[in-house]
């Protein structure tokens, strides 16, 4: 299951949508457009292009066939300003904030996370967080809703290393019994579809992921899995994120 929180000027109007199903997540794009993602004419170059860097192998948000929902984000916004789409690939490392990488390439930049400091960012499209995942069947974390909760003491659990959780994970005892997923050179995507196939299998009894990540590789694993978004944290890095697209110095329109 696939939740976020839509975005709107005014935070008190903002909503939980659920996307079930990975069919629903282009109908989920459209949504989060039409609801939270005005976009300005003048910011955009003249040549007729619209410059997107994104990852070729980044599903549920984007590949380089298009089946994304950041891909169909970007058509909107495209048809919307009259512009063509070209694409530069620009894979994504776990652990790293990607960068755009020379103001001749690229316009905007999909699925940036709000406030790093790196470069300039749109308000945000969407807000999701991260996910505790467990099996369905393990009644021992039924109600679970943070990382403080005692009875995590005694799970083996699964996190990315250099991703935020780590650190909450820390502040809260866990780690002991902690399952590093160390991912080298792994897209995000092959790395979280490992710790889904670990907790599946009864290797660990329960992971961490990026909320859309988590959500999109859950629903083809071999066991039900239960999904706990990360909203109750009390200390450590930020768990829930706003999520922008970011553009070149001096263009935030």
């Amino acid at each position: 299951m696939l939740a976020v929180l839509c975005a709107r000027d005014d935070m008190t109007k903002a909503r939980l949508i659920t996307a079930p199903a990975a069919g629903r997540l282009a109908t989920l794009a459209f949504a989060l457009f039409a609801a939270c993602a005005p976009v300005s004419a003048h910011a955009v170059p003249t040549e007729g292009l619209l410059r997107v860097c994104a990852d070729p192998q980044n599903m549920p948000f984007s590949n380089d066939k298009g089946e994304g929902f950041e891909n169909k984000l970007v058509e909107l916004i495209a048809d919307k300003l009259q512009l063509q789409v070209k694409y530069t690939w620009l894979p994504q490392v776990v652990g790293h904030v990607a960068t755009l990488p020379d103001d001749s390439e690229c316009d905007i930049l999909m699925g940036y996370a709000q406030g790093t400091g790196l470069i300039e960012d749109t308000n945000p499209y969407y807000r999701t967080s991260y996910v505790l995942i467990y099996r369905q069947d393990d009644k021992s974390l039924a109600g679970v809703e943070s990382l403080a909760d005692v009875r995590l003491k005694t799970k083996t659990i699964g996190i990315l290393a250099r991703t935020p959780p780590v650190s909450n994970m820390a502040i809260n005892g866990l780690m002991a019994n902690a399952k590093p997923f160390e991912t080298g050179d792994l897209t995000p995507a092959s790395a979280a579809a490992d710790v889904i196939a670990a907790i599946a299998s009864g290797e660990i009894d329960a992971g961490i992921l990026w909320g859309p990540l988590g959500g999109y590789y859950a629903q083809s694993a071999k066991v039900p899995l239960a999904l706990v978004p990360l909203v109750k944290e009390k200390a450590g890095p930020a768990t829930i994120y706003g999520i922008t697209m970011g553009v070149r110095p001096n263009e935030p329109e």
